[in-house]
């Protein structure tokens, strides 16, 4: 039942994506008066629709797979006797029957000095769930549990999925205007440079308008980060998910920013400043705020 659901809202994001770039697209034709260019509006959306949405969704598919040699995750045997593993494996088969999951994610452990952990994977019965050896080494057992309640949260509320349809409505929307933009200007070009123009103008209007698209991107993850807080308090603890945070914001400062690819799966990310539009999660202290307060 919930494969067909996602599906359905998969189906449904897309048709709302190619209503609202023909809307938009009429409205402007129509406002500069582009006649002339209306016919376009067919062909390219629907490419814009299959390259952008394409791209997002084989990213999710890849998603365990490339994290896992990106990071150097080591998943962990199920069966381990390891006492530290066995612990961790505990945990997280716990907490994922307090989110309501099917099935327990893999769980794994990647070498990183940071506090930290990520959770990722194309579906909620396929998902992985990692944590720094940093992590482990600096936390106890109840704030390491509020995190890995924060991570499950995000694999029960399926963010992985909702994160893949908002990036490729935005990349949808950004290849589909900046080839507009291109050969509306190209089309005033005399005829032997035009398709050079068209092709520079449209890599150029790609960059800016995906800048402005991954602002958007940031700010519905910042959303979900909020959601996986509430998750995580609901599933571990509310105390034991402010420790967690209390634990990672006394280490802030001591590494550099994390610019990695990942950094969006990540249970924390550092962003200061004009940047701060551009994190992929809130402030700690906002976050810890909206725990303390109960929203």
């Amino acid at each position: 039942m919930n494969f067909f659901k996602r599906f359905g809202y998969f189906i449904l994001t897309n048709l709302l994506v190619m209503i609202t770039i023909s809307i938009a697209y009429n409205l402007i034709v129509s406002f500069f008066h582009l006649d002339a260019y209306a016919g376009r509006t067919g062909l390219l959306a629907v490419w814009a629709l299959v390259w952008g949405m394409g791209g997002a969704v084989i990213s999710l598919l890849m998603s365990k797979w490339m994290v896992k040699r990106l990071m150097g995750v080591t998943v962990l045997d199920p069966n381990s006797q390891q006492p530290q593993e066995r612990d961790l494996l505990s945990v997280v088969k716990r907490l994922s029957q307090s989110a309501g999951l099917e099935k327990t994610p893999e769980v794994g452990i990647y070498d990183a000095p940071e506090i930290n952990a990520f959770a990722t994977g194309p579906s909620r019965n396929s998902a992985l769930v990692a944590v720094s050896s940093g992590l482990l080494r600096s936390l106890n057992k109840d704030q390491i549990e509020g995190v890995i309640g924060h991570e499950l949260a995000h694999v029960a509320n399926g963010d992985m999925v909702t994160m893949t349809l908002i990036q490729g409505v935005v990349n949808a929307f950004v290849l589909f205007f900046s080839r507009i933009l291109a050969g509306l200007i190209a089309d005033n070009i005399s005829d032997r440079s035009r398709g050079l123009v068209r092709f520079a103008l449209s890599i150029v209007f790609d960059i800016a308008f995906g800048i402005l698209g991954s602002i958007a991107v940031a700010y519905f993850s910042r959303q979900r980060e909020f959601r996986a807080d509430a998750g995580g308090a609901r599933f571990a603890g509310r105390q034991k998910m402010i420790s967690a945070l209390r634990a990672l914001q006394s280490q802030e400062g001591q590494f550099a920013p994390d610019n990695t690819q990942v950094a969006t799966l990540k249970i924390s990310s550092r962003s200061t400043g004009v940047m701060a539009l551009f994190g992929t999660h809130p402030s700690l202290s906002d976050r810890i705020q909206r725990l303390e307060s109960g929203l």
